[in-house]
């Protein structure tokens, strides 16, 4: 199959990341890269995302061995549930087995909105709304929370150093 002449390339180039960016616009960052889009995938705010995926959908499954393996071992982590700051995933997985052994915590799914990712070099910081449907020894409950994950680079990877959680305020009336 022939190549596309130059001019074609460059206005098909264009017509991709406008429509990328009008998706984004409207329905958030949920773009779906395809693999003959390198371009696409090396940019660093797409891979960000991917990854912030991932952590919810292991998460949204109730699978924290998936989960964890996105966070570096020094990872810290804040949650407005927990008096304390975790000091390390290990830490962060006592804690998840503890909810688990006296409330009989699970989650039941889990999706994120509102996605927004600044980069700092090597550092991302990724911000967005997350709705959480948990089951607990009290009964299922419905969370909606803001969280904050902050990234770093390691060669071709993210790899997730931070969360933290708090409660999404009520909209004004």
């Amino acid at each position: 199959m022939p190549h596309p002449p130059p001019k074609k390339a460059f206005a098909m180039r264009v017509f991709l990341i406008t429509t990328t960016a009008m998706v984004v616009m409207f329905f958030g960052p949920t773009v779906l890269v395809s693999a003959e889009d390198k371009e696409l995938r090396n940019d660093p705010v797409i891979q960000v995302i991917e990854v912030s995926r991932s952590i919810v959908s292991a998460f949204g499954a109730d699978d924290p061995g998936t989960y964890f393996e996105y966070f570096d071992p020094a990872a810290t982590f804040i949650f407005h549930s927990s008096p304390n700051r975790l000091q390390s995933r290990a830490e962060y997985q006592q804690e998840w087995a503890l909810w688990r052994r006296d409330m009989d915590f699970h989650v039941r799914s889990c999706t994120s909105s509102d996605q927004r990712v600044q980069l700092i070099g090597d550092i991302a910081i990724l911000t967005h709304h997350v709705r959480t449907e948990i089951t607990t020894t009290s009964g299922q409950e419905t969370l909606h929370e803001r969280e904050t994950i902050v990234f770093h680079r390691r060669g071709d990877e993210w790899l997730a150093v931070h969360e933290h959680l708090s409660p999404l305020p009520e909209a004004p009336d």
